[in-house]
């Protein structure tokens, strides 16, 4: 960064020679030039100007990292709150599958915090950034932050989980999303790199963009993922209905009911792996890209 400065400072002192120097004659940059006051003030005035500038944005970038870090763990202490309030009164001998019989209405309102959650990560991100790609970084940043320290938290005021292999239920929308505690954590670990990729260059200067490729892959891989934590759960209930009854069923509350039976067997992960792999090859090539830039 230093370097970038330095080049900064010699291209506003060129410039300046250039423009206090006489038409039409030779400019010769090793050569002190006796300024007037006032266009002394101005050399001065330009290059604290341009100077100033460049540290601005690093500044900038420091202040939002440390308040949203800050907001996340925050959220990530109310979410956790909220879990130790529900499963004191739902699951008095600790939590554990299959699930505590629930009216609909309250699964409902579980469902709906938790798109509120995902809204209030969003905003963070977007308040965070200057354009999207930026905003898109802040945004993985916040989510992977609050989700780690959610189960931080929860293992200080509850001592849960026990390891980093216990399952947990992870989100409820579209479907219900399970898996040992790692699995989030490691997808967790990936956002903040690829976040992190993405502030880092856009602090060089440069206005980062995914490529095509790269969000081909990101999407492909996220949505491989996505199945490794919806695969247990489906195959229970394609165990009693076929797909195509599933939508047809008469009563939902027969499908509701059923799900409160569900116990975790199998993680699929061969699957998380493939998945995690292909948003790592695109993280890869995106850094690849920036970093020949800038050599």
């Amino acid at each position: 960064m230093e370097k970038l400065f330095i080049k900064l400072k010699a291209a506003v002192e060129r410039m300046q020679l250039f423009l206090l120097s006489e038409p039409g004659s030779n400019i010769n940059t090793s050569k002190k030039i006796n300024h007037s006051p006032s266009k002394k003030s101005a050399i001065i005035c330009g290059s604290d100007f341009y100077y100033n500038l460049a540290y601005m944005k690093q500044s900038d970038t420091v202040r939002t990292l440390i308040w949203l870090t800050l907001f996340s763990i925050a959220m990530a202490y109310l979410e956790s709150a909220v879990v130790v309030y529900l499963r004191a009164i739902m699951y008095p001998g600790g939590f554990d599958f299959p699930l505590a019989p629930m009216s609909p209405d309250i699964a409902l309102t579980e469902i709906f915090r938790e798109a509120a959650t995902i809204i209030m990560l969003l905003g963070a991100g977007y308040m965070g950034g200057r354009y999207f790609t930026v905003r898109f970084a802040w945004f993985l940043y916040c989510f992977a932050i609050w989700d780690i320290f959610y189960y931080v938290f929860l293992k200080i005021l509850v001592g849960w989980p026990a390891s980093l292999m216990t399952w947990d239920i992870l989100f409820l929308i579209p479907v219900t999303w399970t898996g040992p505690v790692i699995a989030p954590v490691i997808v967790s670990l990936t956002m903040i790199l690829l976040a992190m990729i993405i502030v880092f260059y856009d602090r060089q200067d440069a206005t980062v963009r995914i490529s095509g490729r790269e969000w081909m892959l990101l999407i492909a891989g996220a949505f491989i993922v996505f199945l490794s934590f919806v695969w247990d759960y489906s195959a229970f209930m394609l165990r009693h209905y076929p797909i195509g009854e599933i939508f047809s069923v008469p009563d939902k509350n027969t499908l509701f009911n059923l799900s409160l039976q569900y116990v975790p067997v199998h993680f699929p992960w061969i699957l998380f792996m493939a998945g995690e792999m292909v948003i790592l090859l695109a993280v890869g090539l995106l850094f690849r890209r920036y970093y020949r830039r800038g050599r």
